[in-house]
């Protein structure tokens, strides 16, 4: 049965249709699907209903939520659906050749951690300032939503007076490395069809990184700007951007 097969799933379902919860990079879209329907059926579910969004020059795997395990697995080889479940389509790698066009209705700017105490430590500081408010200026221009975050704020300070914050989508303190906590990502479900994040800021080997690896695995292109952002090493920083 495909409930045992998945080791996940829901309620059972009758009739002629079962309701699946289609989950896509940061959106999620309650649908249904005919009973015994498998992994072709599934996947052009998923392009009628986010076709727009995914990057056809790229691989994706379908996945799975299981109960069993709380958390989402590789759907499993023979799978039909036969009650409610949950699945996604997760990028299976990247193709370098889908970077570098940049649309401003499809674009989103994440400035991450700017913060004054940082300013004695990280290396060509007040350079990746000069870049980040340049950038700023732009999606102004360009009316690019912006997401900020500020490191432990209480300790560490606001964003440095340098940077504009004027008109920004949101401005949140986080304690952890990644920007993505769930104000982003429901910020984010608010713009319609975003694919694309420019990511800038500190440090580039922590909190960059892992901000840029949870948005590509989201199904996210993240452009990261060389020149506006920077660690205390420049060793830990040239090998973060490799």
């Amino acid at each position: 049965a495909a409930a045992a097969a998945g080791g996940g799933g829901c309620s059972p379902a009758g009739g002629g249709s079962v309701p699946v919860l289609f989950c896509f990079s940061v959106f999620a879209r309650p649908s249904s699907v005919p009973h015994g329907a498998g992994y072709e059926l599934l996947i052009q579910k998923f392009l009628s209903l986010y076709g727009d969004q995914i990057d056809m020059h790229r691989k994706f795997v379908v996945q799975l939520f299981a109960e069993e395990w709380s958390q989402y697995i590789d759907l499993p080889k023979g799978f039909l659906v036969s009650e409610r479940c949950k699945v996604r389509l997760v990028p299976l790698q990247i193709q370098m050749t889908t970077l570098g066009n940049l649309t401003p209705s499809s674009t989103v700017f994440f400035c991450c951690d700017m913060q004054e105490r940082f300013r004695p430590a990280i290396k060509y500081f007040g350079d990746i300032i000069s870049v980040g408010q340049r950038l700023l200026q732009g999606a102004r221009l360009l009316g690019i939503p912006v997401i900020v975050t500020e490191q432990y704020p209480k300790g560490l300070g606001s964003t440095v007076q340098e940077i504009d914050l004027t008109g920004a989508k949101l401005v949140l303190p986080k304690t952890k490395f990644s920007m993505v906590l769930p104000e982003v990502e429901a910020a984010l479900a608010e713009i319609p069809g975003v694919r694309s994040v420019v990511l800038f800021g500190v440090e580039t080997h922590v909190c960059i990184q892992q901000t840029a690896l949870e948005l590509i695995g989201r199904g996210l292109e993240v452009h990261i700007v060389a020149d506006a952002t920077s660690s205390r090493s420049m060793m830990d920083r040239m090998f973060a951007l490799e």
